[in-house]
């Protein structure tokens, strides 16, 4: 897929690729070795504000759903950042999506398809990829969500 083909598929989604964040701790955001990217934790910021909170408590589904699309937003626009173009993907293989929830909470898939959804939508199916999702009782800075990808890549 060109970089043009994807930011069409941005736009036809009315979405804009946020500024990269920084890191908040000693790590780099993206790494690539062996023909894969590994993007640390992204946290989810929509209108600029950090998403917080806990799903079963101050977060609804369908809010914990945006927020992890608000995370696979950063990591496409660390995946840009770091390779100079989102063509050079060629597959989404792994998303994992931490869930800040109580303990009773269960629809951490739910939560996590919003990330899920997003990658399929940008790149058909070499967005589909393998999963986990995971309901933790905190994540850094009060996150709702964060979510991390591997992501294999083609040659510059």
């Amino acid at each position: 897929m060109t970089e043009a083909e994807i930011e069409a598929r941005l736009a036809d989604l009315g979405l804009v690729l946020p500024e990269p964040a920084a890191p908040v701790a000693a790590y780099v955001p993206v790494v690539v070795a062996g023909g894969l990217a590994h993007v640390s934790g992204q946290l989810p910021f929509i209108d600029g504000r950090l998403v917080t909170g806990r799903l079963g408590e101050s977060v609804s589904l369908e809010e914990g759903a945006a927020a992890a699309r608000a995370c696979g937003l950063m990591i496409l626009a660390q995946l840009k950042a770091a390779l100079g173009s989102l063509a050079r993907v060629e597959r989404v293989v792994k998303l994992g999506a931490f869930v800040s929830a109580t303990g009773d909470f269960t629809d951490q898939p739910k939560v996590a398809n919003g990330a899920s959804e997003l990658m399929a939508a940008v790149f058909g199916d070499a967005g589909r990829h393998a999963r986990s999702a995971v309901g933790v009782p905190v994540l850094p800075l009060g996150a709702a969500v964060e979510v991390d990808a591997i992501v294999a890549v083609g040659a510059a």
